[in-house]
């Protein structure tokens, strides 16, 4: 729960260095991303399917008609859904990535801030003004 939380702050409160650093890691990741998913989870995914290979699964909502010319009358018209789960699959991995390591910014820009910041604690004689304050106001309201 304490990650969902991270991330939704990550999502909704990022400020301007997260997102450079999203957007920067997000690009230098592309290839290797693209390498894993295309080369290692898609052709083990596909195994588990039945040695399919997922980038070329489509549904034909139409066949392509030819004439007796030889000439195209009609394209293909086909719904690649099986591209659709690689881009999806680079997706989730690159974010996955990107959240990553802005989470271990974030930890190490806590730690750096928390060392910073030495709460001072108010001395006893403006403790005893703010009481004496309190009472009068109290007094008054009386």
């Amino acid at each position: 729960m304490k990650i969902l939380k991270e991330f939704k702050e990550f999502a909704i409160k990022g400020n301007m260095f997260d997102m450079a650093i999203g957007i920067i890691i997000g690009v230098a990741f592309n290839k290797i991303v693209s390498s894993l998913v295309n080369d290692v989870l898609l052709p083990a995914f596909s195994m588990v399917v039945g040695k399919v290979n997922l980038q070329s699964l489509s549904i034909v909502l139409q066949e392509k008609q030819i004439d007796a010319n030889g000439e195209i009358v009609k394209d293909l018209v086909e719904l690649k859904y099986g591209n659709f789960i690689q881009v999806t699959l680079d997706f989730f991995i690159i974010a996955l990535v990107i959240f990553a390591v802005v989470k271990v910014i974030n930890n190490i820009r806590r730690k750096g801030e928390d060392v910073k910041d030495q709460t001072v604690a108010t001395p006893k004689d403006i403790e005893l003004l703010t009481e004496i304050r309190d009472l009068l106001k109290e007094k008054d309201e009386k």
